[in-house]
């Protein structure tokens, strides 16, 4: 009970492991039978009973075998394509795995899958993705994954892998540790860096701020090898991925100057003019008072204002006249006049004037300033006190309030006095985008110092310059370098001296160590990019090549490998050959059976995708729907008409070899018999055929022929020791020259030639026994040839012929045949056995006949002499051979006509 119960679990087992009945097809083949397959699609239509997988491959409308062509070509078809795989019905079907990598739970990419594409943007977790025990794995084309275990055992998968378990044995035995660290397209020129991914059209997509066509470098603004943004407020940092992000210049706006040179004023707007600074006009200097122009260079007035003169001592003052009353005579200082009245007084606040008012002063009274018309007085800063707007610093030399010095935002004279210069003025504050220094506005910072917000400050004096702080050091004193804001006597790891530098470069993110800060500079490589090849450090070795950790480099796998884990041939991953599998990591012969064929891509044959139940029907839990093709009528129609043309043809070769091989067995047969020598019914026949002229040549070829053969078979037994008998060999002769003079006595006798033509009556003329008997047969005359056989073993007696002269009969008779020449004994007995084409009718066993003439010996005794005995010869010589037309025997019945078998004359033996 148990038993039968486990034995239907195995069967469930089995059935439900092979999977739906389905056909499986490849361009080309096509296999029925049952298939757990989830990888490719599944099409439907009317054509076929059963769905139809395709398997990835190149599908067109003349793509064969007919079933699978009639299900591709139909209107109603229908087409699930697996994950990963696109769905697209149109013909030419290209069914390719889209690029990324799919999973499969069973081997043999069978039960659950799961896809994933190839990433369109690098990726930023470092974590590995857990592959949870796969059974298969199917990887696109020109895309590679790189696979380790948690015993850091690290691989490149470039192809599909059809059973996870026929890996090398290190990788087999941790299949549960399986996780996929990266993958990504292979078609990449040149290789991203690792803070880029390939995607499936071949161009790097690069992390957030990196560019570059290898994504090797940072976008402006942003340093270090994270590519992070520079301090807020920088418009200049140490930027790129070997950059510090220090901050290599305050942020702030561009100065009037820079942006429209104006020296002591603002921009008025973006068509660059200059609004200048109260006390200033436009140029670098200011003109004194009463000059309306002067130059930029020296200061001199040019041109003065009404009422004034050009001082003759002072070039760059104008003096102001003074006025006259209406007599002419000179008005004393503090008055005026305006030339028709008598002098007035100035306002007190005016020690010079041209009006009563205090807004008419020309010139103002000690320890004020001229500004806008009115004297103003200044604080001890030197600060004219004009009651708001700019501020403006009291020029004692000018009597007048002037503007700050150039780039200045405020100024002052400290400790001012009457006696204070311009040139003591030190700037507070400066515009936006100078920084102060020692009381004055400049654009830059000079050597040894750095800008320290909106001033400079100097650096330590460990360094020779510095950027940002005292302490960061962007040059350094004697033979020191800078690296990273710090004087070293040498570069450290992770960075380098480039030729001619008094600074040390870090190596660019990718590499170990390196010769500069370039992307293909390295000199060795980190774990996460350990191939170094031609300066760059990569993730992975080309196809064909694995990563050997103690040289460091990549190395060739063995030949019967396309990708490999190591060194030797039982470590591959996949197989170079079309007709190889994967088993234990070794390459083997692919077992394909039923005309299946390594499906391309797949690294599995196709009987191995498909389970194709045993003629007797055990292994399957149910039979297999039958399949047909349906022909169309013109395929039927050519097939039937292929088949009768083949037919044909056949019965005709075959005729024409039968005919070949009668009319080669009627040449032998008259060639032995001296026959055909006129035109009858053989040459006859030949002529027809167009070969009249060629039979004697012929004849002659087949007589050498058969004497070669005879003489090489008699040498050969000859040649056996103890087979050699001279007296029997002489006997042996005798008894072929007796059996064709047998021959030439019965044509002889008959009125005819053995060399005549073979004509109806040839064949219809009396037997032997009629010959010899003088009476006919009862039975009817057969129409065949006479054979040697028949003549020398039915009658036994031998006969000279009569158109031979008697001296040549006399003579060949002595010579040849020293016995009588009618033999009615006994043939001699002896213990030699010739060869079987040496004997003759007397050594073998007597035939009927031979018995019925052995019955006639008496009789014939007592007959009158034969043709060709010795008292023939003796008797008439020249006797015609009527008078022996009939001879004394007696007919005996040995059979009747309906029993032919009885008659010894109708029998043959050989």
């Amino acid at each position: 009970m148990f038993l039968s119960l486990a034995a239907l679990g195995a069967a469930l087992s089995v059935v439900y492991a092979q999977g739906p009945a389905a056909v499986v097809c490849t361009p080309g083949q096509c296999l029925q039978g049952f298939s757990n397959i989830t990888l490719g699609a599944q099409v439907s239509a009317p054509q076929s009973p059963l769905p139809v997988l395709l398997l990835p491959g190149q599908y067109t409308t003349t793509t064969n075998p007919q079933l699978l062509h009639d299900v591709l070509t139909s209107s109603s078809m229908t087409m699930k394509a697996s994950a990963g795989f696109n769905s697209s019905q149109a013909l030419p079907m290209d069914l390719q795995l889209t690029p990324g990598i799919a999973v499969y739970a069973s081997k043999l990419y069978g039960g659950q899958s799961a896809f994933q594409g190839v990433p369109s943007t690098p990726s930023n977790s470092a974590s590995s993705t857990p592959l949870n025990s796969p059974g298969s794995i199917a990887i696109a084309q020109n895309v590679w994954a790189s696979v380790h275990t948690t015993s850091n055992v690290s691989f490149v998968l470039w192809e599909s892998i059809p059973d996870v378990g026929q890996l090398p044995s290190t990788i087999s035995a941790n299949v549960s540790s399986l996780a996929l660290k990266q993958f990504q397209s292979s078609q990449c020129s040149p290789p991203c860096s690792s803070s880029g991914i390939c995607t499936a059209s071949g161009t790097c997509a690069c992390a957030p701020n990196f560019t570059g066509s290898s994504c090797e470098q940072c976008a402006d603004g942003f340093f270090g090898p994270s590519c992070q943004a520079c301090p807020s407020g920088c418009t200049k940092c140490d930027q790129g991925v070997t950059g510090s992000g220090q901050c290599l210049d305050a942020s702030q706006a561009k100065t009037s100057l820079e942006t429209c040179n104006c020296l002591n004023g603002q921009c008025a707007g973006a068509g660059g003019s200059c609004t200048c600074s109260a006390g200033w006009t436009t140029g670098d200097n200011v003109c004194s008072i009463g000059c309306s122009t002067c130059s930029d260079t020296t200061g001199e007035c040019t041109a003065c204002k009404s009422g004034f003169s050009l001082d003759p001592n002072d070039k760059t003052k104008c003096n102001h006249a003074q006025s006259t009353d209406n007599t002419g005579a000179l008005c004393p200082e503090g008055s005026f006049s305006p030339g028709t009245s008598a002098c007035t007084p100035c306002d007190p606040a005016c020690k010079s004037c041209s009006g009563t008012t205090a807004n008419d002063c020309i010139q103002c009274a000690a320890n004020t300033y001229l500004f806008n018309g009115q004297c103003v007085s200044a604080d001890s800063k030197g600060s004219c006190q004009t009651g708001g707007g700019p501020q403006l610093i009291a020029d004692n030399n000018k009597g007048q309030c002037d503007g700050c010095p150039a780039l200045c935002a405020s100024c002052e004279i400290p400790n001012f006095t009457r006696a204070s210069t311009s040139n003591q003025v030190q700037c507070t504050q400066c515009l936006p985008g100078a920084f102060l220094l020692q009381g004055k506005c400049v654009n830059a910072c000079p050597s040894g110092m750095f800008a320290d917000g909106a001033s400079c400050s100097s650096c330590d004096p460990s360094c020779g310059t510095c950027s940002g702080s005292a302490k960061f050091c962007l040059t350094c004193p004697s033979s020191q370098l800078a690296f990273n804001g710090t004087c070293v006597s040498s570069c450290p790891s992770g960075s380098s001296q480039a030729t001619g530098s008094s600074s040390c470069t870090t190596c660019h993110p990718d590499c170990a160590t390196c010769s500069g800060g370039a992307i293909n500079q390295c000199s060795s490589c980190p774990p996460e990019t350990p191939v170094l090849v031609n300066g760059r450090c990569l993730a992975t070795c080309t196809k064909g090549q694995f990563f050997d950790p103690q040289s460091s480099s990549c190395k060739g796998c063995d030949s019967s490998c396309s990708s490999c884990s190591g060194p030797s041939s039982q470590e591959c991953l996949a197989c170079s050959s079309p007709t190889q599998v994967l088993r234990a990591g070794k390459c083997v012969q692919a077992p394909c059976t039923s005309g299946a064929a390594v499906v391309a891509g797949l690294g599995a044959c196709l009987n191995e995708l498909v389970v194709v139940p045993q003629a007797s029907g055990t292994s399957s839990g149910s039979p297999l729907p039958s399949i047909t093709a349906r022909l169309e009528w013109w395929q039927i129609l050519l097939m039937a008409l292929g088949c009768a043309f083949i037919f044909v043809v056949i019965v005709l070769i075959w005729r024409r070899r039968m005919r070949r091989k009668r009319q080669w067995e009627t040449k032998v047969f008259a060639s032995k018999r001296n026959l055909g020598q006129g035109f009858g019914w053989t040459r006859m026949k030949l002529g027809w055929l167009g070969l009249i002229g060629r039979g004697r040549s012929q004849k002659r070829e087949m007589e050498l022929a058969d004497t070669k053969r005879h003489s090489a078979a008699t040498r050969s037994w000859y040649s056996q020791p103890g087979n050699f008998d001279v007296e029997q060999a002489r006997r042996t002769t005798h008894y072929e020259d007796e059996k064709m003079d047998i021959i030439d006595g019965y044509y002889a006798h008959a009125g005819t030639s053995r060399h005549s033509r073979m004509t109806a009556d040839r064949l219809t003329r009396s037997s032997v026994y009629s010959e010899l008997t003088g009476q006919r047969r009862n039975a009817p005359e057969p129409r065949q040839p006479v054979r040697d056989q028949d003549i020398s073993a039915h009658t036994r007696v031998t006969a000279i012929p009569p158109r031979r002269s008697p001296s040549w009969r006399q003579s060949h008779a002595s010579s040849r045949n020293p016995e009588p020449l009618i033999k009615v004994s006994a043939a001699p007995q002896s213990t030699w056995q010739p060869p079987p084409s040496f004997l003759s009718p007397r050594e073998r066993a007597p035939s009927p006949a031979q018995k019925y003439a052995d019955a006639l010996k008496p009789s014939l005794s007592a007959s009158p002499p034969l043709p060709g005995t010795a008292q023939w010869l003796s008797m008439a010589p020249e006797q015609p051979l009527t008078q022996y037309s009939t001879y004394p025997l007696q007919q005996q019945t040995t059979g009747s006509s309906t029993v032919s078998k009885n008659n010894p004359f109708r029998q043959a033996y050989y």
